[in-house]
């Protein structure tokens, strides 16, 4: 083959894999920039909504709150850094049964098989006039989940993922179907500043109770003592494949 043949099928080649400036190639482009700016435009009306009503000063405690999480974050990175380290080097063996046992007791506390013991809050709402719902005490818990809670107590149920809040038979409050009453009380480990911050944002938990005729104390401690256990289910489909050669 000619030098000029090879370089002409080279330029052809080239030519086959341009992307093509058709009409359809423009309206997809178009479609897809206006998609993203609706989409950036929905996310910054998200993040700002709910904050214009804020005075200055709940907006540098939601501030502080945030760059406490980011640290947080940054600690837990850093850490997971210093594991990969170590089971890279030599003593990974001890390194991969220390994280295997932290991970498991972090799991056992998620679930709520394991008690847990941290900084936190402690949540007394009085309600004399039978006017909390069950759907107040399931917006108190998200709220403390958004601020970072690890462990959630309420009365004497352990609040985990699947957790659901409803009113028995008789009105009164249910959380995974135990009965529970007033005074509700509400424990939570976490960063006590953050979740106290949260609870007293304008227009939320415990302004809202209030306008429901109860009354939410938010007391913080250094020590908050989540005993309160759910027996391990098990799993309903999956078990192990003894069956199934390692080598």
């Amino acid at each position: 083959m000619s030098e000029p043949a090879r370089e002409s099928g080279w330029r052809t080649l080239a030519r086959m894999g341009r992307p093509r400036a058709t009409k359809a190639n423009a309206l997809a482009a178009v479609l897809a920039a206006a998609l993203g700016f609706a989409m950036v435009t929905q996310v910054h009306q998200n993040r700002s909504s709910g904050l214009d009503n804020l005075s200055q000063d709940d907006l540098v405690a939601l501030l502080d709150g945030e760059a406490q999480q980011a640290v947080r974050l940054g600690h837990e990175s850093d850490t997971l850094t210093y594991t990969r380290d170590q089971l890279r080097g030599s003593t990974g063996d001890q390194a991969a049964l220390k994280a295997a046992q932290q991970r498991l007791t972090q799991l056992g506390i998620l679930a709520g098989t394991l008690p847990a013991k941290g900084p936190g809050i402690r949540i007394t709402v009085a309600d004399p006039k039978a006017g909390v719902q069950s759907a107040n005490l399931l917006d108190a818990v998200e709220e403390l989940r958004d601020a970072g809670a690890e462990a959630i107590q309420v009365n004497s149920v352990r609040v985990v993922a699947s957790s659901y809040f409803s009113t028995g038979s008789d009105n009164r409050l249910q959380v995974d179907g135990t009965s529970i009453s007033a005074p509700y009380v509400l424990l939570a480990i976490g960063d006590p500043h953050t979740m106290s911050t949260a609870m007293a944002i304008p227009g939320g938990v415990v302004s809202t109770l209030r306008q429901l005729g109860a009354t939410a104390s938010v007391t913080s401690s250094t020590t908050v003592s989540v005993s309160a256990l759910r027996a391990g289910s098990g799993d309903q489909y999956a078990h192990p494949d003894t069956t199934t050669s390692t080598g």
